[in-house]
């Protein structure tokens, strides 16, 4: 079954860019967080981490 597979691939012609896309996309997505991360306002991070804890927008059902 591997051999079928390796040789059905090998029969597309260009398909050696795809994985190189899919890394690409990987490292720009994990570049992109990580400056976000960095540069996020404390201000920010510090009211979005206390939403679990805030009672006062909690309605029941």
């Amino acid at each position: 079954m591997l051999k079928f597979v390796k040789n059905h691939m090998d029969s597309i012609s260009g398909i050696e860019i795809y994985p190189i896309i899919s890394l690409l996309i990987f490292f720009i997505f994990f570049v992109v967080l990580f400056w976000w991360v960095i540069t996020a306002k404390k201000e920010y991070i510090n009211n979005v981490s206390n939403i679990p804890l805030d009672n006062q927008n909690h309605t029941e059902l």
